[in-house]
């Protein structure tokens, strides 16, 4: 087996390691050469802004814009109140308690209407979704119930339970049901069947597939039903609360609008929207906790 080589004058030869420095140096020493420029990907060359600013300059741009509509005269006080009057009023509504007490209300009618959800949709939906029994008895019904608006029953729901705090749970009971019903059922009916498969090559009882393989798969659609069922529950809230309240947010809000106080209206507002960001920041701590062997993309 015999080796060419190349003769001197030709590129390869050229282009050896040594007479490739050589041209290096000689590139360096020759101010007439042109100047050659690292490549690096777009996403090095960016300027790297903090996350938290990024995500704090809309709302920030936002309320500075309400407040020179307000100061400007454009936007006048009885249609909306100024920011710098509803800070004033919201530190008024927490020195004298009243904001505290009537979140403390809302929160235990939110928790008791999701515990409830919680127990009745997922029960259904592993009921439905583990057994072909279940299914068929189970998510006929619940479909038919799902498109029908739960705020239509509200006045059923005061026919049967009063007025007191019975209705107003039950209205956030069956909207947070739904959601994780539909979440849960798609999630357990969407697991892969090779898992199914290899776990009873392994000699899994059903329990065990059960346990090892279909809940584990669920759990990503289980958890994004919650976060759907926290939304809709906060919802809920705003409409249970009208059912002749005497606490809570919602009993603030009917207050402020006998009144005409936008400023109070739009604090209950913002406590709506945190509580709402608070409930969804816990969930997506529970998915980075229970979802660690779930690979994802974060975004560029």
């Amino acid at each position: 087996m015999s080796t060419s080589h190349a003769p001197p004058g030709s590129p390869s030869h050229d282009m050896s390691p040594k007479s490739a420095s050589a041209t290096s140096e000689d590139r360096d020493d020759d101010p007439d050469a042109p100047d050659l420029e690292i490549l690096r990907p777009s996403a090095a060359r960016r300027t790297r802004v903090p996350r938290w600013l990024r995500r704090t300059t809309g709302p920030v741009l936002l309320l500075a814009l309400w407040q020179l509509l307000s100061s400007t005269g454009v936007l006048s006080a009885d249609v909306l109140a100024s920011p710098g009057r509803i800070a004033r009023v919201a530190g008024d509504l927490i020195g004298d308690g009243s904001l505290a007490s009537a979140m403390g209300t809302s929160l235990r009618r939110v928790a008791l209407g999701l515990l409830l959800g919680l127990l009745i949709g997922g029960g259904l939906a592993l009921l439905a979704g583990l057994f072909r029994v279940g299914e068929d008895l189970v998510d006929a019904p619940v479909q038919m119930l799902r498109t029908v608006p739960f705020v239509g029953l509200i006045p059923l729901f005061i026919i049967w339970f009063g007025i007191g705090e019975t209705p107003k749970v039950a209205v956030i009971t069956l909207g947070v049901t739904f959601p994780l019903y539909r979440n849960v059922y798609a999630g357990i009916r969407g697991v892969d069947a090779r898992l199914v498969e290899a776990g009873e090559s392994l000699g899994l009882t059903r329990r065990g597939l059960v346990r090892h393989v279909v809940l584990p798969a669920a759990l990503p659609g289980a958890l994004t039903g919650l976060r759907y069922a926290l939304g809709v529950a906060w919802l809920a809230l705003v409409f249970a609360e009208q059912i002749n309240a005497d606490a809570g947010i919602g009993f603030l809000m009917v207050q402020a609008r006998d009144f005409l106080r936008t400023d109070v209206i739009v604090v209950c507002l913002i406590v709506y929207a945190f509580l709402g960001l608070l409930a969804d920041f816990i969930v997506r701590s529970l998915e980075r906790l229970l979802l660690q062997w779930r690979p994802t993309f974060t975004g560029r």
